[in-house]
Order: C-alpha cells, then sequence, then structure tokens
C-alpha cells in the first residue's frame, strides 16, 4: 500500500528542495520527521509539513501503520517560473526568475520479515 502527499506551486526553487529531500529518501517516516524538524534549510520547514500530510494519508485513508511506513520515493518537478524585472543602470532591464516547484513523498508499508 501507498500513501501520496503532493504540494504544488511550492515558491522554493526545485533545487533547494532537491538537496533536503536526498536526507529523508528510504528512510523510515519517523527519522525522516526528526531531520526535516533539526535541518536548517528553507526547503525543511514545507517538506516537515508534507511529510505529515503523508503519515496522516497513510493512517487515515488507507489503514496503514505509521510506526512502518518508509519514505519509499520524493521527488520535485519545476513548476511554472514567475518573471519579474528590476530595473538596472543606464535604463537596462535584469530579469528574476521567481521558481517554484511541485513536491511529491509518497509513503509505503515496509514488510515485517
Amino acid at each position: 500500500m501507498q500513501a501520496v502527499a503532493h504540494l504544488r506551486y511550492a515558491r522554493i526553487s526545485p533545487r533547494k528542495v532537491q538537496i533536503v529531500l536526498d536526507l529523508i529518501r528510504n528512510k523510515p517516516a519517523n527519522i525522516a520527521a526528526a531531520i526535516l524538524k533539526h535541518t536548517p534549510k528553507a526547503a525543511s520547514e514545507p517538506l516537515e509539513k508534507l511529510l505529515k500530510s503523508a503519515m496522516a494519508n497513510a493512517e487515515n485513508n488507507q489503514g496503514m501503520d505509521v510506526s512502518n511506513c518508509i519514505v519509499s520515493q520524493c521527488f520535485v518537478c519545476q513548476g511554472p517560473t514567475l518573471k519579474r524585472i528590476r530595473p538596472r543602470a543606464q535604463g537596462r532591464a535584469f530579469h528574476i526568475m521567481k521558481r517554484t516547484s511541485h513536491i511529491t513523498i509518497v509513503l509505503e508499508e515496509k514488510e515485517n520479515s
């Protein structure tokens, strides 16, 4: 069984999110939550919230035991980019790309062997 949680249009660059996702991939859900809580990165706060949502989906919608769940998949895709312009010297324009992310976390219940 799988429990999935999505975060769409997060106002953070996918490159920054990917660094934090690499820390929690294939870890137990409880340990992944602890890692996110103590990681001093901008992406860790929305990822912690998303992981809690995936854990709640696993427990309430799928009837899974959260203590046996692992983060089987976690990935980020680039969302639409907000394009802004800053005026610069001598009438020039400086383009600012405000990137967004689509983040997905998938939890699976590990088999008791």
